[in-house]
């Protein structure tokens, strides 16, 4: 079965439910397929339904869903640490970083259990969805350290782009800052955010990577904001990070509803 598109700025409802702190995922679906959630007054069984969680308006049991400003956040994630909020293994998550904060939020896109660096955290669901669209081609930047000399003509299949298990592979640009023949610095940059693209285009190519991190999301740099620390990315930031956002997501941002 052919996975359901959504127009930016909607989500499957059950999604929906989850973003905004109401249920997890298996929970939002058990609500909605039990006839518990109202969407604009119609009850909606069906999990897949699309809506914006921004502006639709949500009942669970006949109570409204609380709207909450709209805030982002920049984590310098350390390496050893999860993006999802709960793990089988009792490993330390993002999440349990963000003390003090209110609202409840969720990563813009993930950086594995080893990589380390810039993520980005919103309860603006439009906001996340834009910046995680192919289509949007929003440059993230990687330093990368690999086992092994990185030749050209490796950095040229990894620029024109592999099929790696049947999913094409591309990088943006690629730049050596060192090379020996033990181990090669990189700077790789990639524009569509596949789920462990960086690692999975190096080990195609026989290099194993040794050290990952995340210094740049569009044009939002990490600069010296120490591992496990956070901060508050301010809409000016995020304008001049990401000139082709639109400015009806930004005007949400930090907006308080009644």
């Amino acid at each position: 079965m052919a996975l359901k598109r959504y127009n930016i700025g909607t989500v499957a409802l059950e999604r929906a439910l989850s973003k905004l702190g109401l249920a997890s995922r298996s929970q939002a679906r058990q609500l909605i397929e039990r006839g518990h959630v109202r969407v604009g007054g119609k009850v909606i069984t069906d999990a897949l339904h699309a809506v914006r969680p921004e502006t639709s308006r949500i009942e669970i049991d006949g109570q409204p869903k609380k709207a909450t400003r709209k805030v982002v956040y920049m984590l310098h994630k350390p390496r050893g640490t999860l993006t999802t909020t709960s793990d089988p293994e009792g490993r330390s998550n993002v999440f349990d970083l963000l003390t003090g904060i209110e609202e409840q939020l969720h990563a813009i896109g993930r950086l594995d259990f080893a990589t380390s660096g810039l993520l980005l955290l919103t309860n603006e669901t439009q906001l996340s969805a834009f910046l995680s669209d192919p289509s949007s081609a929003i440059v993230r930047t990687y330093l990368v350290t690999v086992r092994g000399e990185v030749k050209p003509e490796t950095i040229r299949a990894w620029t024109k782009g592999l099929d790696v298990k049947g999913e094409r592979l591309i990088a943006k640009g690629v730049r050596i800052q060192k090379v020996s023949g033990r181990e090669t610095h990189l700077v790789i940059k990639l524009t569509e955010g596949k789920n462990r693209e960086v690692r999975r285009l190096c080990k195609a190519a026989g290099h194993e990577v040794t050290r990952l991190r995340r210094v740049a999301f569009g044009g939002l740099v990490l600069g010296d904001l120490e591992s496990g620390a956070f901060r508050k990315v301010s809409v000016g930031e995020l304008s001049r990070a990401f000139p082709t956002l639109p400015k009806k997501i930004l005007a949400r941002i930090f907006y308080r509803t009644s």
